[in-house]
C-alpha cells in the first residue's frame, strides 16, 4: 500500500508498508522500528510483538511519547497488558492496531503536530 500525505518539512513520515517493508521517507526498513517525528530506531529488538519486554518499552518511554502506537504486524495482537502498565502509569495513550493501520494512524497524528511514536512490527 503505498500513502500519499504532503510531508511537512523536517518529521518522518510513513511513506508506504507491505509486508515484509516499511518506508520512513525515501528509506526502506525490514526490520522493526520506532518511529517518532524526529527520531528513526531501526535497530529496535523484537520481531514479533510476542518477543516484547520491559526493556523494549524503557526505549520508548525515553523518546517522551504523549501517544504510542503499537503496529502488531499483518493483524491486530495484543501485548501483555503487564508490558504496557508504564506508559499507562505515566499517562500515555496507547494504541494497538495490525501495523498498516498505525502507520496511516501515524501519519496523521505526526502531521497534526502530536508527540507520536509509532511502535511497528514489520513481520
Amino acid at each position: 500500500m503505498k500513502l500519499t500525505l504532503h510531508r511537512p518539512a523536517g518529521i518522518n513520515l510513513v511513506r508506504g508498508y507491505e509486508p515484509g517493508e516499511i518506508r520512513v521517507g525515501e528509506r526502506p526498513v525490514r526490520t522493526s522500528l520506532l518511529v517518532s517525528a524526529g527520531q528513526l530506531i531501526t535497530d529496535w529488538p523484537p520481531e514479533r510483538i510476542g518477543d516484547l519486554r520491559p526493556e523494549h518499552v524503557a526505549t520508548i518511554l525515553e523518546l517522551e511519547p504523549e501517544i504510542v502506537l503499537l503496529g502488531s504486524g499483518p493483524s491486530q495482537h495484543f501485548p501483555d497488558p503487564a508490558l504496557l502498565a508504564p506508559l499507562l502509569e505515566r499517562g500515555i495513550g496507547i494504541e494497538v492496531m495490525d501495523t498498516g493501520a498505525a502507520c496511516r494512524t501515524y501519519n496523521v497524528l505526526v502531521s497534526e503536530e502530536r508527540r507520536v511514536v509509532a511502535a511497528l512490527f514489520v513481520v
